[in-house]
């Protein structure tokens, strides 16, 4: 048996949604773009959606739409992807990291209020692996402060914090259509915002800073997204409530069948829905194998896994002399995703959970 640790869930659907807009002549940024626009700001329930070609740049646009430049900083958790931070560098300000709570792995308020100074601009608070951080907390603290809160909800379509979904918890949100993302459409991305300003000045962002056409009042970028992939985007959001609750039944699956000791499964905590993109144990010292022993053992026997994230944020080289993380940098020596997404079949979660449980 062979189980990726990813896989995009495409169907006759998805293509002949393609297929439509290449008939209609319009494959760049057109009413196909428009609707899923719509149907996606409906959806997280705000009033604004911002389609654009790639998850950093939803998060680079909303940066700048917030104001964020030279010599201000935004407070970033320190286990995440990569552009969560490099973001922030892209508009010349400077990523602090916060450290996170050590059950959930999100960004942990405390430590946020402590990182907050003089220079600070925002918060950029990550869902991550499909579960909101404490949105609540970091929301009272951007109040407090006069801050701007952003959501990387790259990898939570769909998750809820206190009845209400992501995308609608902070000033502005950014979601990702990668791949390998809940919902797809290869490359892709979203910025919502209940902010007419914010959904004004995002539009003039993606668009080379144009007010109207061939009049550029600020400086822009070309972060359009496509009929093509809105296409399919579009079938694909329809299809992500039940994308989400087969990732919610496998998670389920797992939590009550691996019982290997040494391994720490994820929780959600109280009040929050995890839509699971990822599904990540933690290796502890009570475990019979290394991490890169375990993760050997798994692909020998056809299970793919991946370790999301290896280096903390604050141990990249690229921001060599960041103040130490240690919860995020013990996370990223532990942890190992198995596959989750709604391909894994009941045959082929138990056998993944088998197998595991086969290690002792």
């Amino acid at each position: 048996m062979h189980i990726p640790i990813a896989q995009p869930s495409l169907g006759n659907e998805e293509s002949a949604a393609v297929l439509a807009v290449l008939a209609s002549g319009t494959i760049a940024q057109g009413p196909v773009t428009a609707a899923f626009e719509e149907e996606f700001a409906a959806y997280c329930g705000v009033p604004h959606a911002v389609a654009v070609n790639n998850g950093t740049a939803a998060l680079h646009a909303a940066l700048l739409a917030a104001g964020v430049g030279p010599g201000d900083e935004v407070i970033v958790p320190a286990f995440t992807f990569f552009a969560t931070a490099s973001s922030v560098s892209m508009c010349g300000a400077r990523p602090i990291f916060a450290d996170v709570d050590p059950v959930t792995a999100t960004i942990d308020p405390a430590d946020v209020l402590e990182k907050v100074g003089p220079k600070t601009k925002a918060i950029i608070g990550v869902h991550l692996y499909g579960q909101p951080c404490d949105a609540g907390a970091i929301r009272e603290i951007c109040i407090d402060k006069g801050l701007v809160f952003i959501e990387d909800a790259a990898q939570a379509h769909g998750a809820e914090y206190r009845g209400r979904r992501t995308g609608a918890l902070g000033d502005l949100a950014c979601f990702s259509f990668y791949a390998t993302k809940n919902m797809a459409t290869g490359e892709g991305g979203m910025v919502t915002t209940t902010s007419d300003e914010y959904d004004e000045r995002l539009r003039r962002i993606i668009n080379h800073g144009q007010s109207e056409k061939y009049l550029h009042t600020e400086l822009g970028y070309n972060y359009r997204m496509t009929d093509i992939a809105a296409a399919i985007g579009r079938v694909q959001l329809a299809k992500l409530d039940g994308f989400n609750r087969r990732r919610q039944e496998n998670a389920a699956y797992y939590n009550s069948h691996i019982t290997a000791p040494g391994l720490v499964h994820p929780s959600v905590a109280s009040g929050r829905t995890h839509v699971w993109h990822q599904y990540s144990l933690r290796l502890t010292g009570d475990f019979p194998l290394s991490r890169d022993e375990f993760m050997a053992y798994l692909r020998e026997h056809g299970i793919g896994c991946a370790v999301h994230y290896p280096i903390a944020l604050s141990r990249q080289p690229f921001y060599a002399g960041a103040a130490t993380c240690p919860i995020a940098e013990s996370l990223a020596a532990s942890v190992v995703s198995i596959p989750v997404h709604p391909g894994v079949t009941e045959e082929g979660r138990a056998y993944v959970a088998d197998t595991i449980n086969g290690v002792i």
